[in-house]
């Protein structure tokens, strides 16, 4: 696979890494959550969720975080030229030796659990980018919340009754967070319901690449 091929689920999966990293990169020098966030010019709940993974921080505030950790050259590699073609015309670029490719093999790791997390992650942003541009959809929901407190289930009311406070508020970050807490709301969800077929299979297609693993890299170039 060429990094021109790499799926939005992969996408999500390098960032909720790159957030992990960041997390246990700040623990392991002993920074605050304050302290890290006045550093960086940004609130917690900024800091939250870069090391959630969240997409939603720009770029710049990433590269703020990791400069501050210590590993703000991670970018200034990607961003500097020595992956790109040699010059037309240099010798580099005349030599008949093979360019060297480098691969990169990622995967979830499913022993803690990552695919399933990533999987119901992965529905339910998709299924608050649908309610957000089609509100029958919310109300779709609310009715389904609605049948499901009336069975009488005491193990999962509670739950129910958060999402039908979410549904009527739009506070769809409750849902889409990393906690314990997100988690079990998740599994008590009614959003999944409102998917379409076919964005349900397209992500559990992508899961399943995901769990045997992607390679990502440039097909080395041919010699004429």
């Amino acid at each position: 696979m060429t990094t021109a091929d790499i799926p939005l689920l992969l996408e999500r999966q390098l960032l909720l890494q790159l957030g992990d990293r960041l997390k246990r990169l700040r623990k392991g020098q002993r920074l605050g959550t304050v302290e890290l966030a006045s550093r960086a010019g940004i609130t917690r709940n900024t800091l939250r969720a870069i090391e959630s993974g969240d997409p939603a921080p720009s770029m710049g505030t990433y590269l703020r975080v990791m400069s501050i950790l210590g590993v703000g050259g991670d970018l200034a590699l990607l961003a500097g030229d020595s992956f790109q073609p040699a010059p037309a015309g240099s010798a580099a670029a005349r030599s008949r030796r093979a360019a060297p490719v480098v691969e990169v093999r990622i995967c979830a790791d499913q022993a803690r659990h990552q695919l399933q997390d990533l999987q119901s992650l992965a529905l339910h942003e998709e299924a608050v980018r649908l309610v957000k541009a089609d509100p029958a959809l919310v109300r779709q929901a609310q009715d389904t919340v609605q049948r499901w407190l009336a069975t009488g289930d005491t193990r999962s009311a509670s739950l129910w009754h958060e999402w039908a406070d979410i549904l009527k508020t739009g506070t769809w970050r409750k849902a889409l967070g990393r906690s314990r807490h997100a988690q079990q709301l998740r599994q008590a969800s009614p959003l999944v319901t409102i998917l379409p077929q076919a964005a349900r299979q397209g992500i559990l297609q992508q899961v399943a690449e995901l769990k045997k693993g992607l390679t990502l890299g440039n097909p080395p170039e041919e010699l004429p």
